[in-house]
């Protein structure tokens, strides 16, 4: 680990930790910074999901007034998120370092579309929710089995989890913004804080790396209000949507060989 990585490093978290508390995407700064800095895919991955918790507790907190009319169901969204988080993480492990390394290309595409089509996704799902229906129970069992694949995928790969919760949250029902931020957060908590004890006991986390990282999120999100005031949130979308597809596009082209090899 080399100076120049761990300011790469410290830098890629204050920035994906402003991003996190303002818009959301600090994953496609963090995570591709771990890969550049040499952390293996996984490990860089497990790494990602230990810097990123911070975020989502110290927001479930801010939240945790708003989540009080939904007391009754939260017992429910912890155990289907612990669940679905052991269950992505194990995941996770089982999956060959290369086969990975081919599905991060497709699976920043996935969250990258997600960020980008999040708000329409959100509007679109609003005409199919059953909000002034009555809760059936095999309605109410396919809401939790979505729950479950949406907390799977976010113990496997983090990035996007929060935006696949919120619409999971549009289409159940949901109306109230706070509310479903706090949800949102306690679901993005629970999966993340199970995964990172599978990823503990497994090894995968890399913790200098990762510490460094957490720091620069943590300085980076405390900061995140100054800046909030001063520039424009779809401006900052903005941002996140070209360097997100920057990343991708530059994972595609690796992976694939997409261009010219050099020697």
């Amino acid at each position: 680990m080399t100076p120049a990585d761990l300011l790469l490093l410290f830098a890629a978290g204050i920035i994906s930790g402003m991003l996190n508390a303002v818009a959301g995407g600090g994953s496609f700064i963090s995570f591709p910074a771990l890969l550049f800095a040499g952390v293996p895919p996984i490990s860089a991955n497990a790494t990602n999901t230990f810097a990123a918790c911070s975020g989502y507790l110290s927001g479930t907190w801010a939240f945790r007034h708003d989540l009080k009319a939904h007391q009754k169901q939260l017992p429910l969204y912890i155990v289907i998120s612990l669940t679905g988080g052991v269950t992505g993480a194990w995941l996770l492990l089982q999956t060959p370092q290369e086969h990975f390394s081919a599905a991060i290309p497709w699976l920043l595409l996935f969250a990258s579309t997600l960020f980008i089509c999040g708000n329409q996704l959100n509007k679109l799902l609003r005409h199919f929710s059953p909000a002034d229906k009555p809760r059936h129970w095999l309605a109410a069992a396919c809401s939790g089995a979505v729950l479950l694949g949406v907390c799977i995928y976010g113990g496997f790969f983090n990035a996007g989890l929060g935006i696949i919760a919120l619409s999971y949250l549009v289409l159940t029902g949901h109306t109230d913004i706070n509310a479903m931020n706090g949800i949102k957060l306690l679901v993005s908590s629970c999966v993340s804080l199970i995964a990172i004890a599978i990823f503990i006991a497994d090894g995968a986390i890399v913790w200098y790396e990762g510490g460094v990282l957490l720091t620069g999120s943590l300085l980076g999100g405390y900061s995140a209000a100054t800046v909030s005031r001063r520039i424009p949130q779809q401006r900052i979308r903005q941002l996140i949507i070209i360097t997100s597809l920057s990343i991708t596009a530059y994972f595609f082209a690796d992976h694939y060989q997409l261009w010219p090899i050099s020697g």
